[in-house]
């Protein structure tokens, strides 16, 4: 009988760890991956988490525009997914992983070179106008930018995450990155219409967007397997560079026209999703 479950444990169906247990299948690490198919994964995880961008846009096609109280209570849903993806995949991993110095330093770090992106890139905001130094670029090309910045520390943070060889931890703030993506596409394509772009073409600026997420971990994976040892520092830089977001930009711009309520409700609701989720299926 031990014999025969030995070797049902050691086949490929997915008996319960409680039913293995004692069986090399137990011990065996089931979802350790090599090097170069972590960053093929964190690739592709990021890339969907991107694309979500432009799935979140697709409304643009048949509708002009959407209530502020709808869109400031969505960017709010946003703020609340990013805030529990920063605090419990990011923050709390960094923590226990690199104790309180390189955790504070990683998030400092973080926040500090967001802000400095800030500052030194040109950029457009729908609700605060232009930021950055300016130059002769096209509307349309300066919101993409500003998109483009606030979107490299979520692929970034995919990509730590899957440096740390946790498969689930990764899927789970890939996840969480793309459904906070989707409110934030609708929030670019919506006022592009708005502004005499065609549908497809604000569609398609939007879903631009989100490309540079799986860039982001790409350079985020691999900088973590080959310095291992600034995990915990890698894991909390991207911590502190999406708090900045979230409090320079999302948590503002959800505020701005006075809908408080629906904001609040909305963070609560995004945060208290992410955050079933997070303890769910990890």
């Amino acid at each position: 009988m031990l014999g025969l479950l030995a070797i049902l444990c050691d086949a490929p169906n997915p008996f319960p760890p409680l039913v293995c247990r004692g069986t090399a299948r137990e011990t065996a690490p089931s979802n350790v991956l090599s090097h170069e198919e972590l960053i093929a994964v964190g690739f592709g995880a990021s890339l969907v988490a991107g694309l979500a961008t432009g799935l979140g846009s697709l409304p643009a096609a048949f509708l002009t525009r959407a209530s502020d109280r709808l869109m400031d209570g969505l960017l709010g849903f946003a703020g609340g997914v990013m805030l529990s993806v920063t605090t419990f995949g990011l923050l709390l991993p960094a923590f226990d992983k690199g104790g309180t110095g390189e955790a504070v330093l990683g998030l400092a770090l973080g926040a500090g070179f967001l802000a400095v992106i800030d500052r030194s890139v040109p950029h457009f905001h729908f609700l605060e106008g232009p930021e950055g130094p300016r130059l002769s670029l096209q509307r349309t090309w300066l919101i993409v930018l500003a998109l483009t910045i606030h979107n490299f520390p979520e692929g970034l943070a995919v990509g730590v995450t899957f440096g740390r060889n946790d498969i689930d931890a990764g899927i789970i703030l890939a996840i969480g990155i793309g459904i906070q993506n989707m409110p934030e596409g609708l929030a670019v394509s919506l006022p592009l219409v708005r502004e005499g772009y065609k549908s497809g073409k604000a569609i398609g600026y939007a879903t631009l967007t989100g490309l540079v997420e799986p860039l982001a971990a790409l350079l985020g994976v691999s900088l973590v397997l080959v310095f291992g040892r600034l995990l915990p520092v890698g894991l909390a830089f991207a911590a502190g560079a999406m708090i900045y977001v979230l409090l320079d930009e999302i948590v503002p711009e959800s505020y701005r026209r006075g809908h408080v309520h629906a904001a609040t409700l909305g963070i609560l609701g995004g945060f208290t999703l992410m955050t079933a989720l997070e303890r769910l299926f990890t």
